[in-house]
């Protein structure tokens, strides 16, 4: 998958159940189908696991509260300024955080296009 296109051609049509996490996948895929959503996703993906690295090699506890922002803030951004859908953590919360993790790591390894 190296283009925005064969993202929207593999998705799914949206569903409030799926079987596993490989069925979900596809309708995940498609609802980050455009480019500037998906590269929120892995900016707020990355500072999701590099927040808590920071608060404990520098002890600033505090900055665990900014963890909410990481996490929802840029992929949020994306789906409702740039993708203009509604994230599907709202009704698939544990999947969705799967696929985020997922998706980052495929755009890492050069299966999705950055």
């Amino acid at each position: 998958m190296n283009s925005d296109t064969s993202l929207s051609a593999s998705a799914a049509a949206p569903r409030s159940g799926f079987a596993s996490f490989a069925e979900f996948y596809p309708f995940y895929l498609g609802e980050h189908s455009n480019r500037t959503c998906r590269r929120l996703h892995v900016v707020g993906t990355v500072c999701l696991i590099a927040l808590p690295l920071y608060v404990l090699l520098t002890q600033h506890w505090a900055a665990l509260l900014l963890e909410p922002v990481a996490a929802y803030g840029f992929a949020w951004t994306g789906h409702f300024v740039f993708e203009r859908n509604r994230p599907a953590t709202f009704k698939h919360p544990l999947w969705s955080a799967l696929g985020d993790f997922r998706m980052t790591w495929e755009i890492f390894s050069g299966r999705i296009a950055w």
